[in-house]
């Protein structure tokens, strides 16, 4: 039931933590593939490396046998280590090769993850009911049925590949030695080209399901995307709380600003624009208040209670409320008519006429 409500994609934090715990994606048949190729390629490439190296041991250990009348305890030994240092030499550089490779492809797909959530003790990993449930799963069926599939086609691969050369053994006894040595090292690499070929289909749709695999098991509830949110960016409704606060705190600031205006300019009820000009300091008259419909009354009802001049001019109060910010100075296409205003409320105060 749990694994049918999931179906959110996993979010970049989900992909993070899952990435600490060191569940990183990777398809293991696209490593062996690799490394059986990289393999194969040394390997043909070496070859005669090889051979000359297996030659060399036989020549040194022929002559060697040859001048002895019995073999001793000491002679083997020395062969053994003959034998030892020939497979180093000639084995080790394509093993590290491969090794190498194998563990270069591990650190592309995990983009080098190193996590010691890997290597810390987990009773799961040794729980029996744990290890049913493994067994029984659809990755572990899954695993099964492409194992079993593996080893059904290299053995048809190989019964075919024998079949045809039963075939024509009448033709190869008829021939050199060196012509059958070239024809069966051609049907030798004509199935390991079909071997690898399977493995590459093969790998590509592992890695297809695996990638399906992991993305299904990254997928997340509703309920823990709105959870992860949470722990985020905090609760959508105690910011929004926060918010209003924030939003009433500087309305009532704004509003305790009307009262230094030298005049607010209404609409009737629509629009209110509060204005204050210091010739000593401003270059031009700042609007230290402004607000639409109810916030427009508070500004208009302000300006009542501290005696603010009131002018109505319903063009130029939608004007500067829709072209003016906040506690900005008018621009230059306002100077006129908002001179004009001034130059009405400091004659009624008995100021006289000031320029902008």
């Amino acid at each position: 039931m749990a694994e049918t409500n999931r179906t959110e994609k996993a979010t970049p934090k989900k992909r993070r933590d899952e990435r600490k715990k060191g569940n990183a994606f990777q398809s293991r048949d696209i490593i062996s593939i690799v490394v059986i190729i990289v393999g194969f390629i040394l390997i043909s490439k070496l070859g005669g490396f090889i051979i000359m190296q297996i030659e060399q041991l036989y020549i040194k250990q022929m002559v060697r046998l040859g001048g002895l009348y019995e073999v001793s305890i000491a002679t083997t030994m020395q062969i053994f280590r003959d034998m030892v240092l020939t497979f180093f030499i000639a084995a080790v550089p394509i093993m590290a090769a491969v090794a190498m490779t194998g563990a270069l492809m591990t650190g592309v797909q995990t983009r080098f993850l190193v996590s010691g959530e890997l290597i810390k003790f987990k009773f799961s990993r040794i729980s029996p009911l744990q290890g049913f449930k493994r067994m029984f799963s659809l990755r572990s069926v899954v695993q099964l049925v492409k194992s079993v599939m593996k080893v059904a086609v290299i053995i048809w691969i190989i019964y075919t590949s024998v079949k045809e050369l039963l075939v024509i053994t009448p033709d190869i006894l008829a021939t050199s030695m060196d012509r059958n040595i070239e024809f069966m090292l051609e049907k030798t690499m004509s199935m390991v080209y079909k071997i690898c070929l399977f493995f590459i289909t093969v790998a590509i749709l592992d890695f297809s399901y695996q990638k399906y695999d992991y993305e299904k098991k990254l997928r997340m509830t509703k309920q823990e995307v709105k959870d992860e949110y949470k722990q985020t960016e905090g609760d959508p409704l105690i910011k929004s709380r926060i918010r209003e606060r924030q939003r009433k705190m500087s309305l009532n600031r704004m509003i305790q600003q009307v009262h230094e205006a030298d005049v607010v300019v209404r609409n009737p009820t629509h629009y209110a624009v509060a204005l204050k000009y210091d010739i000593d300091k401003d270059f031009a008259p700042m609007v230290l208040a402004k607000g639409q419909d109810h916030i427009a009354m508070r500004i208009i009802q302000e300006a009542e209670k501290h005696k603010v001049p009131i002018m109505e001019d319903k063009p130029l109060a939608q004007a500067l409320y829709k072209a003016v910010e906040l506690n900005d100075y008018i621009p230059v296409e306002f100077y006129q008519a908002v001179a004009e205003i001034l130059a009405w409320v400091y004659n009624s105060r008995g100021k006289g006429t000031r320029k902008i």
